[in-house]
């Protein structure tokens, strides 16, 4: 091989040696901004819990318990709630996230399908759904609303029903 062919493999490996490094950096950088949006939704959760009792009170809905975290396990089929806001007829099931997007709205309607499925105990509940967000961007709380749901989100420092007074919750 000439002096050249030689150089142009030296600096071959070198490039793919950066590369490998690089990959290995992206990858830790996705691995540390999934835990930082899982801590937001934490913190969307716990900033929710509390003010779903007063809410839903106002909204006729005599809150009894709130419950959070709930996952259940069936014939294969799996569920994860974020917050279940229950009395002894109605559970309202709530996703909770940091920035609420259209697909977050559609999973969470798939999710209100599986409840009584998932968690016979509620079969004889109605199921209604919420969703809640830092961010919600006003045509996905639009969406959502259309679609049957309530939507929690931030007025300031405290949160609130986008919902008007006249809505009524899909019931599944």
């Amino acid at each position: 091989m000439s002096v050249e062919a030689d150089e142009i493999w030296a600096i071959l490996r070198e490039v793919a040696s950066e590369q490998k490094a690089l990959q290995r950096e992206v990858k830790e950088v996705n691995k540390s901004i999934g835990r930082l949006t899982n801590r937001l939704g934490e913190f969307v959760e716990e900033a929710v819990r509390p003010a779903a009792v007063k809410l839903f009170r106002e909204r006729g809905i005599d809150v009894h318990e709130v419950q959070q975290n709930v996952s259940a396990k069936r014939d294969g089929e799996g569920l994860e709630i974020d917050l279940l806001v229950v009395n002894d007829k109605d559970v309202v099931v709530i996703e909770c996230k940091s920035n609420l997007s259209i697909d977050d709205v559609n999973e969470h309607l798939e999710r209100l399908e599986k409840v009584k499925r998932l968690l016979p105990r509620y079969s004889d509940c109605h199921i209604l759904g919420a969703v809640a967000g830092m961010v919600i961007p006003e045509n996905v709380a639009v969406f959502a609303i259309r679609k049957g749901l309530f939507v929690i989100g931030q007025n300031g420092e405290h949160l609130e029903l986008r919902n008007d007074m006249s809505f009524r919750a899909k019931v599944w």
